[in-house]
């Protein structure tokens, strides 16, 4: 077997070609990335010495996919991943990397007669609606209004069921459009895609931003010294986001390849859920302890276009499919990140601290 991660220097990317190749040394397991996003140059030597291959090269040219050769299955792990990309008024990396990437990533799947899984975001959810929900303030969290429920919606988190008509950003645009060229390769060529509709995913060799990554971002900051700021919905950090560590990722993805045509109807929404969130707040409160200091947190209150108070994933659809549940705890998660922080901190103290 032949796997080809692109992206594969990114974070999710090469955690799930690493982990492949460590449960399936027999397979050839290539990371194919342009080498683009800061720190991904510190993954070269992970990715070495776990015996993965490594083709340098960028899913919006087609023949840089030709050139990584044949491959079974595909992880499509590429993007720009920033949700604020486009808002200079320059959207061309974003579109050309998120959409003429997926194309291409899907004629080589096409090609290869190969099992493409693609990996999609939280974002294809418009935004307006997901503002609407109700809720309402719980310490220092937003929490749904108890009993409130909707289409797609309700204490339970935001399922696949949630409606799609609306702005979304255009990072969320290109993913969902994506998707829908995706269904189009199903039905016209019978193309075996799996659609994962990722939250917000963590853990070790994520260089975290304020716009992706903000769980490595905020403990590197506490750790290594930097500026924070809550922004908008009040300036309180109230905002809640719900986590999962990428190796239940990874259990996941290599649940679903062992009958990948099973799962290649729906999109699946993959993330940790109401067990696995935590607001800004409570993050600020969870690293201080860990890093046992406290940063001066910055305020300001104006809401930002591209972002939305609340998203938790409602998973149960894919744990009442598979039993997959994340394994990994809240706290385990955190305490694995600074490990790593603590650990690599002369190699990451560079590009993490503010």
């Amino acid at each position: 077997m032949r796997i080809l991660v692109t992206g594969g220097a990114g974070f999710v990317g090469s955690s799930l070609a690493i982990l492949f190749k460590r449960d399936r040394p027999k397979a050839e397991v290539v990371a194919l990335d342009n080498l683009k996003r800061r720190g991904s140059e510190l993954i070269l030597g992970r990715l070495r010495e776990a015996g993965v291959g490594f083709v340098h090269g960028d899913v919006r040219l087609a023949y840089d996919l030709d050139n990584a050769g044949g491959f079974d299955v595909m992880l499509e792990c590429s993007a720009e991943p920033s949700v604020q990309a486009g808002y200079d008024g320059a959207p061309a990396y974003l579109i050309d990397s998120n959409l003429t990437g997926a194309v291409n990533c899907l004629e080589a799947a096409r090609r290869n007669k190969a099992v493409l899984v693609f990996l999609s975001s939280s974002r294809v959810y418009p935004m307006k609606a997901l503002r609407e929900i109700p809720l309402e303030v719980k310490n220092e969290r937003f929490v749904v209004r108890p009993g409130a429920h909707g289409l797609g919606w309700s204490e339970a988190g935001i399922s696949a069921d949630f409606p799609l008509a609306g702005a979304r950003s255009l990072y969320g645009a290109t993913k969902l459009a994506a998707e829908l060229l995706i269904e189009e390769y199903r039905a016209l060529y019978g193309l075996t895609a799996i659609v994962n509709r990722c939250g917000v995913l963590t853990g070790p060799w994520q260089m975290g931003k304020v716009d992706q990554g903000v769980f490595v971002l905020w403990a590197a900051r506490h750790l290594f010294g930097g500026s924070l700021t809550y922004i908008g919905y009040g300036g309180q950090g109230r905002q809640v986001r719900d986590f999962l560590h990428v190796e239940d990722l990874y259990e996941l993805i290599k649940l679903q390849l062992e009958a990948p045509q099973s799962w290649s109807d729906v999109p699946h929404n993959v993330g940790g859920g109401p067990a696995l969130s935590l607001s800004l707040a409570e993050l600020t409160r969870e690293c201080r302890a860990r890093a046992g200091r406290a940063i001066e947190i910055a305020s300001d209150s104006v809401d930002r276009p591209y972002d939305v108070p609340y998203y938790v994933t409602d998973a149960g659809a894919v744990t009442g499919r598979s039993g997959w549940t994340p394994k990994w705890r809240a706290a385990d998660v955190l305490d694995d990140i600074f490990g790593w922080l603590r650990t690599h901190q002369d190699a990451l103290r560079p590009v993490l601290a503010g």
